[in-house]
C-alpha cells in the first residue's frame, strides 16, 4: 500500500471524497453531520492521505490536530471495490502509524450511532478504539458515537 499526502487534485480522490460527503450527508440528521468538505480537509490543522494499491485508489483518511498530542481521525473512506477485505484495518493502522510519527499520544473520532454506521464502529473497535465521552468541541448527542485510543511511540 502506497500513500500520498494531500493529493486533492487527483480526480479519483476528489470523486471518492464527494461520494463520501454525499453519502454521509444523506444518513446524518440535518445540522448534525461532522463530515468535512474538501476546503475543510485543507485546513492547516489537518493532514490528509490517499492510499493506493497497485495504482488503484484504495481509500483515504485524515488526521486533525486537536492539540500537540491529541488527534482526531476524519474522512476515513474506502473505495467500494476495496471494502470487506480487511483494507479498512490496513488504512486505520497506517493512520495510527502516521499519528505516532507526528507524536500524537491519543486519537479520537466521531461517527454516527445509527445502523448505517455499525460496520464503521465494529472496525474501529477491532482496531483498538473504545467508546468515550465527547471530546474537543463535541457535545453529547444521541446521533453520535465518540471513540478514542491511547497510542505509544
Amino acid at each position: 500500500m502506497k500513500s500520498i499526502e494531500g493529493n486533492f487534485d487527483n480526480p479519483e480522490v476528489y470523486e471518492l471524497l464527494i461520494k463520501h460527503f454525499i453519502e454521509l450527508s444523506s444518513v446524518s440528521p440535518v445540522c448534525k453531520g461532522h463530515v468535512l468538505d474538501i476546503p475543510g480537509l485543507k485546513d492547516p490543522s489537518i493532514k490528509f492521505w490517499s492510499f493506493w494499491k497497485n495504482d488503484q485508489l484504495m481509500g483515504c483518511g485524515a488526521l486533525k490536530f486537536l492539540d500537540t498530542e491529541h488527534g482526531e481521525f476524519k474522512s476515513i473512506r474506502l473505495a467500494d471495490k476495496f471494502r470487506k477485505q480487511d483494507n479498512g484495518i490496513k488504512v486505520i493502522k497506517d493512520l495510527i502509524y502516521r499519528a505516532k510519527k507526528l507524536n500524537i499520544k491519543k486519537i479520537s473520532l466521531e461517527t454516527g450511532s445509527g445502523n448505517f454506521f455499525i460496520p464503521a464502529r465494529k472496525l474501529f473497535i477491532k482496531c483498538g478504539f473504545k467508546v468515550c465521552k465527547p471530546f474537543s468541541h463535541y457535545k453529547k448527542d444521541s446521533e453520535a458515537c465518540y471513540m478514542s485510543m491511547l497510542i505509544s511511540n
